[in-house]
């Protein structure tokens, strides 16, 4: 029997149970995330291991205190959370787009890791015309019932794609002749001094370490916000408005 708890006001489905987590997995549904109960063996435990690692879903080990505080519900050791929404396909996202639009505007994250803070970015980036969202597959935030309020419902309204390493969205964009722009503070260049005019792709990094150093090698351009205050840094969300909204000032 597959166990699953619902929780309507967040938009948010939890499956508890090792089976159930199998059996939905198999079954190519959405999970966004597993929680799998440290120190713990046996066989089926052993098999949802493998199978998550095959499927590159995103799972991290956590103590039983944890895994209580999900669910009230006889867990087995693993909890997993669905996601409310269908993720899209790269290529069929970035070709529907080019199809219909000359100057698409897309939205890389680099492994950014708080709900809140993506749920605020999905929120501006809905309202200033981004055709779709990238994010990879582990290390990035999930699309919980935070992620869902925190967008104010955006997260329904804008294609969502989940790739096994940013760098593959990057060469495909890049190839369909769109311009991939790093936001980060390692340039001379402001964001006023890029013409985001043409179909761009703007990365963000995560809260803690920016974007990899490995994917900056990797892009077209680099642009920064210009800082007169004692604070180094921007609240990524925050960043990440002003250049979605430095993009929408160009093309107005």
């Amino acid at each position: 029997m597959c166990n699953v708890y619902f929780c309507d006001m967040e938009k948010e489905t939890k499956i508890y149970g090792l089976r159930a987590i199998i059996e939905a997995v198999e079954a190519e549904n959405t999970i966004d995330k597993v929680f799998l109960q440290k120190g713990l063996s046996g066989e089926l435990y052993t098999e949802l291991e493998k199978l998550l690692r095959k499927q590159n879903i995103n799972f991290s080990y956590v103590p039983v205190e944890k895994l209580n505080r999900l669910t009230p519900h006889n867990h087995q050791g693993a909890v997993a959370n669905m996601s409310p929404i269908g993720f899209y396909d790269l290529e069929e996202m970035i070709n529907a787009v080019k199809e219909t639009k000359e100057n698409p505007l897309f939205l890389l994250l680099d492994q950014l890791s708080d709900v809140r803070n993506f749920g605020a970015i999905i929120r501006t980036a809905e309202c200033t015309g981004v055709d779709g969202i990238i994010i990879q597959k582990s290390g990035a935030a999930p699309i919980n019932g935070d992620t869902v309020k925190t967008s104010a419902g955006a997260v329904f309204n804008i294609p969502i794609c989940k790739v096994d390493h940013i760098k593959d969205a990057m060469f495909y964009l890049q190839a369909s002749d769109i311009k991939v722009i790093a936001a980060t503070e390692k340039t001379e260049n402001t964001i006023f001094d890029i013409d985001f005019k043409h179909g761009c792709a703007i990365i963000m990094g995560s809260e803690d370490r920016g974007i990899n150093p490995s994917i900056l090698k990797l892009v077209d351009d680099k642009a920064k916000l210009p800082m007169y205050g004692s604070i180094a840094s921007l609240n990524v969300s925050v960043a990440c408005g002003a250049f979605l909204y430095e993009v929408v000032r160009q093309r107005l």
